[in-house]
């Protein structure tokens, strides 16, 4: 079976290395929406809106492919926690999350251009960080950089010193691309991976 053009809508490094684990080709482009979370809207409905626009974002390029689109909304307390984007940014947010649990919403979508049918689901990540104080913050920060992660963490990484437990059903949502569910969406689209 001849394998359609599978397209990644992301323009992030991590998304691309977790795709690249299932050793299938495809193309990255880089979607253009607005990731900005909409008056009132929940968490988990963000994740799952721009997921599936960034995926409809790139129809138009690739009117051929299955184009996956995915997003990471992480929340405490109600707040959205995005990616910090500064050093000092970064230092709040682990100060707000330290002790506690916070739960990650990863939506995935896998849009057939060529049919217009989306397939969209939201993988929840709980992460219970731990107690540590401003100088362990400090000194993570310091070393790591994650200013472009949601939640200021890299489980990948060095990140995994701040977290006490996890608990989800796909170790790779929390990186930002649940593959077992992306697995899934391929075989209903008859998508061959061997």
């Amino acid at each position: 079976m001849t394998r359609p053009t599978l397209v990644l809508g992301s323009t992030s490094p991590y998304r691309k290395e977790l795709l690249s684990r299932l050793d299938i080709p495809f193309e990255v482009a880089s979607p253009d929406t607005d990731e900005t979370p909409l008056p009132g809207e929940l968490p988990h409905e963000t994740a799952l809106r721009l997921a599936e626009a960034k995926a409809r974002s790139l129809a138009a390029r690739f009117p051929d492919a299955l184009i996956i689109g995915s997003d990471q909304v992480a929340t405490l307390d109600g707040r959205q926690i995005g990616k910090p984007g500064t050093h000092e940014r970064a230092v709040e947010q682990l100060r707000f999350m330290r002790g506690r649990t916070v739960a990650f919403h990863t939506a995935i979508a896998l849009f057939n251009s060529r049919t217009g049918k989306v397939q969209l689901t939201d993988e929840i990540t709980e992460v219970r960080f731990r107690h540590v104080d401003d100088d362990f913050i400090e000194a993570y920060l310091r070393k790591e950089q994650p200013y472009n992660c949601a939640g200021s963490a890299k489980s990948e990484g060095l990140g995994i010193v701040l977290i006490e437990s996890m608990r989800g059903d796909d170790p790779n949502a929390l990186i930002g691309l649940p593959l077992i569910r992306l697995i899934s969406m391929l075989n209903n689209e008859g998508f061959p991976l061997f």
